[in-house]
């Protein structure tokens, strides 16, 4: 009878935790839209500092997020290099299919650092029921074909829009002028790849209406 009981509380306790071995990941990935959400993540990128504000590419062990625009000295923004581990508070909220953090504050929340490495997702290309599964996540695109590459603002110093293609599927990638700017190496090596080049792609999967990774570096085979 004892073990009984001692089964049954085991089960109440579980579901007063949501689920047993639940990563504070997938709690953020099952909780609303538009509710609070308060998770540890490292970062891993940032985009500028500007108007006490800052955008970061988070992750930590199962999974990534992309915090916009969090409020930020620019002290601080200055101490968010890659692995800096942070308590984010803010808004889960989606924009074109993208699960961000939307104003949101932050600590830093102690000494260990991690930092994700890249996972290739190759295969899922033209699999978009795969592929955002890796949303926001550091990935690599491997072997794919130059398709086109303009600027958003049909001149150098902005977005750059490289376009490549896997056999017949195409992906939108960008390179992000506060990501990766105009004085990078990564930016100028978009900019001077022609159409039908062959290339590796390492960027962050960002998601505008479907795939728009975010480029942090190419290499051309």
């Amino acid at each position: 009878m004892k073990k009984i009981i001692s089964v049954i509380l085991l089960a109440v306790l579980c579901l007063s935790l949501v689920s047993c071995g639940e990563s504070a990941y997938d709690k953020y990935v099952n909780a609303e839209l538009e509710t609070s959400v308060t998770v540890d993540m490292y970062v891993q990128a940032t985009q500028s500092w500007w108007s006490n504000k800052i955008t970061v590419y988070g992750a930590d062990e199962n999974g990534a997020y992309f915090v916009y625009e969090m409020a930020c000295s620019e002290e601080d923004a200055k101490k968010l290099t890659p692995g800096t581990k942070i308590t984010v508070t803010g808004t889960k909220a989606a924009w074109e299919g993208e699960i961000e953090i939307v104003d949101a504050t932050f600590t830093f929340a102690g000494d260990d650092t991690y930092v994700r490495p890249a996972t290739d997702v190759t295969a899922y290309v033209g699999n978009n029921d795969e592929l955002v599964k890796y949303q926001n996540q550091l990935v690599t695109f491997k072997g794919m074909e130059v398709v086109s590459v303009s600027y958003k603002g049909d001149a150098r110093g902005d977005d750059v829009y490289l376009t490549a293609k896997l056999g017949d599927v195409e992906v939108s990638f960008c390179v992000e002028r506060y990501l990766t700017g105009p004085d990078t190496a990564v930016y100028a090596a978009v900019e001077a790849l022609k159409a039908g080049d062959v290339i590796d792609v390492e960027a962050y999967l960002y998601w505008y209406a479907g795939a728009n990774p975010h480029v942090v570096g190419v290499t051309t085979k």
